[in-house]
């Protein structure tokens, strides 16, 4: 039948497997199995190709590239955060002064972005730590609370396999003796058959003469 499944061993009642060559005679026969088969169809022809490249971006690109080229890291550039005077042949173009204090201004305001960044960090970064904390807490408490469940489902599942199997055990014991029964019988039967066999044929033998 298909999908049907043969339970030929019963490991919470067997006996034997520490006895010499057991193991070796089990990994045997895995290597060997493992020697024979041969897969006849792709099993993952059903899905998609895999795509590697689906989540990078075009920094991600050219820095895998750069390490792939093993050149080195390009080094952090200060250039936007300085204020250079005009060159020695402008310093008195109004236009070349002009985009210099439009680049302290430029420099000041960033500045002072970073600031307001720090003081709401300051203001609101404790209690946003919190609030990522109690999240945290929860999803750790019912993580343990799911693998507790998940525990307790298969130790439940594993002595339900134990039972089963010292119930199907103690059953097959019981077979057991009453087939050796059964057979001892049998035996002690033919063996009287076959004594009742001669006494007769010694009385026919004692009739006829």
């Amino acid at each position: 039948m298909a999908g049907e499944v043969v339970v030929d061993a019963l490991p919470y009642i067997d006996q034997g497997y520490d006895e010499p060559g057991v193991r070796e005679a089990a990994l045997a026969m895995v290597e060997e199995e493992t020697r024979r088969y041969r897969p006849t169809k792709n099993y993952l022809e059903h899905l998609p190709p895999l795509n590697l490249s689906a989540f990078e971006t075009e920094i991600m690109r050219s820095e895998f590239e750069r390490m792939q080229q093993r050149q080195p890291m390009d080094v952090l550039s200060m250039k936007r955060y300085e204020l250079p005077p005009p060159p020695a042949g402008k310093m008195t173009d109004i236009a070349a002064w002009t985009e210099c204090v439009e680049n302290s201004m430029a420099q000041l305001e960033h500045q002072a972005t970073r600031i307001c960044n720090l003081e709401l960090m300051v203001e609101y970064g404790c209690e946003a730590w919190k609030s990522y904390l109690e999240v945290l807490v929860q999803l750790v408490t019912q993580s343990q609370k799911q693998l507790q469940s998940m525990r307790k489902m298969i130790q439940e599942i594993n002595w339900q396999r134990k039972n089963m199997q010292t119930q199907g055990g103690e059953k097959l014991r019981q077979l057991e003796a009453q087939w050796v029964g059964l057979v001892s019988k049998n035996y002690e039967i033919e063996q009287a058959c076959v004594q009742l066999e001669k006494e007769v044929g010694k009385l026919k033998a004692t009739d006829k003469k």
